[in-house]
């Protein structure tokens, strides 16, 4: 991965975080890694734990479709295996539900903007 597209995603996943502090979520861990995946951010809202992977394109520099579309059903099972591990870590024994998010983020870096889309619960656990 090249620098650009590393600065790219770490800008991308602070706006993602600083929108669902805006929704009043609390974040309570970013980048959590395993052997197979990461987890952009994971945070709690309403008594629910949220594991938020967060996708970001470009506009200027070509990336004109869907963020979102690059979760794929390979990245799905990585995110899911390494939210149960999280989960099963830190809430074990607690009364807490979880959910996967995807929160997709359009920067447009000639205007100074970013296109924030938060799609919710779109990963199911079917284990």
């Amino acid at each position: 991965m090249t620098l650009e597209r590393k600065t790219i995603g770490a800008w991308g996943e602070e706006i993602a975080a600083n929108y669902l502090r805006s929704r009043k979520y609390r974040i309570v861990a970013q980048n959590y890694r395993q052997p197979w995946g990461e987890i952009d951010l994971i945070a709690e809202h309403e008594g629910v734990v949220v594991f938020c992977e967060v996708k970001t394109n470009s506009r200027d520099l070509g990336g004109g479709f869907a963020p979102e579309l690059r979760v794929n059903s390979k990245k799905s099972r990585h995110i899911l295996r390494t939210a149960k591990i999280f989960f099963n870590k830190y809430y074990k024994g607690q009364a807490k539900e979880w959910r996967v998010d995807i929160i997709s983020v359009i920067l447009n870096r000639i205007l100074d903007q970013a296109t924030v889309r938060h799609f919710k619960n779109v990963l199911i656990d079917t284990n």
